[in-house]
């Protein structure tokens, strides 16, 4: 199990509930996670409840077939940072980065997120 991000990776879903989401195929234009992802493997996911406040980021694994997205570990969600008690509805779902995840240069060059500066230095040693 590998842990995997790829653009352009969404699903519908319709279930409720605070476990894991059966995926219900791409929106048009998109790919199923079973294409961008890989079954068994872990991603970053948000979900949205359409036409709601209900949302959710977080890491989620994909069961063997690829058909379930188990919510792992929520990282930021409309239900104060804790899993979604998803109502009814048809939910969006897709791979994304966390901001809380990423690293990425200010304005000014430096360094900004979870590794800092050492991170910044070893990237460009290795490139």
């Amino acid at each position: 199990m590998a842990l995997v991000l790829n653009d352009r990776v969404k699903e519908t879903s319709t279930t409720t509930g605070t476990g894991p989401i059966a995926l219900g195929g791409a929106a048009t234009g998109f790919e199923t996670f079973a294409a961008g992802i890989g079954n068994s493997n872990t991603t970053y996911y948000a979900i949205w409840n359409q036409g709601t406040t209900q949302w959710e980021v977080g890491l989620g694994t994909l069961d063997g077939t690829s058909a379930n997205l188990t919510r792992t570990t929520p990282i930021s969600s409309s239900n104060s940072d804790a899993a979604v008690n998803f109502t009814s509805g048809t939910k969006d779902v897709f791979c994304t980065l966390p901001a809380s995840k990423s690293v990425y240069l200010d304005a000014s060059g430096n360094p900004v997120g979870a590794a800092g500066q050492g991170f910044a230095i070893a990237m460009a040693v290795a490139l």
